[in-house]
């Protein structure tokens, strides 16, 4: 059993045709975990019941060896949107989850000024969001996600709206802090490549099911002229041609 495992799960919403049909995943202990598909496959839905946020029709959903009936609190979330708040500095975004639940300590304070210098925001504790560009404002949102130390990541496409170059940049942030605090990461991306650089292993996704599940065999760390090699580039259209069977 992997420290994530989700078996049979079926999921509704009220009203439409399954958004989840008969679901099998199962995710090791720091394994960075990949789902990909077109837009509207039921990608963000799967992270939700897997993170607790919604509970599933049929199944069961198991995270650290716990079947979820809620929010699984070791968790960190970052979605495609930074969500910062623009009256707050930004270390105390960093800080707002610790806030919204306790008393923010000075270690508190001193791990965050630690990831903030992680994702080159050292120089940068006292701006506000809006004096950031939109690569600074994501890099916020990945120090936030990490301040409560947490077993488990759930990404939703945090990168789909950068350019290419602050992606990239983005991606070896990730890939570094995570294999550094060993993170399991479920990450959602309907990019190809993006997928292929960051996973251990790529699920893909369509209209409810996964179709296809694949272990990346790329070495660690991950560098970027893997990405121009005859294997990244050949996996990649093999997952291209599987994501194009799932059509109907």
């Amino acid at each position: 059993m992997g420290f994530l495992t989700i078996k049979n799960a079926d999921f509704t919403y009220q009203g439409k045709q399954a958004v989840i049909s008969d679901v099998n995943l199962d995710i090791t202990k720091g394994e960075f975990h990949c789902l990909l598909g077109k837009s509207g496959c039921g990608k963000t839905t799967l992270l939700k019941l897997a993170s607790g946020l919604l509970q599933p029709d049929k199944g069961i959903i198991q995270l650290d060896g716990k079947e979820l009936d809620g929010p699984y609190q070791e968790c960190g979330f970052m979605f495609q949107s930074p969500t910062l708040l623009e009256w707050k500095t930004v270390m105390d975004n960093v800080l707002l989850p610790i806030f919204l639940k306790r008393k923010v300590t000075e270690e508190d304070r001193e791990h965050a000024a630690g990831l903030l210098d992680m994702v080159g925001l050292s120089e940068h504790h006292n701006r506000y969001p809006a004096q950031l560009s939109g690569g600074q404002q994501s890099r916020v949102s990945l120090a936030r996600a990490l301040i409560q130390h947490p077993s488990m990541l759930f990404l939703d496409e945090p990168f789909a709206a950068l350019d290419a170059i602050t992606r990239e940049e983005l991606q070896e942030d990730l890939l570094k802090i995570c294999q550094l605090h060993q993170t399991t990461v479920l990450f959602i991306t309907h990019d190809i490549s993006e997928a292929v650089y960051l996973s251990d292993r790529i699920s893909v996704m369509d209209r409810g099911r996964i179709i296809y599940e694949e272990k990346v065999l790329l070495k660690k760390p991950r560098l970027i002229n893997m990405r121009y090699e005859p294997y990244f580039n050949h996996f990649c259209l093999t997952l291209r041609q599987k994501m194009s069977e799932g059509r109907p």
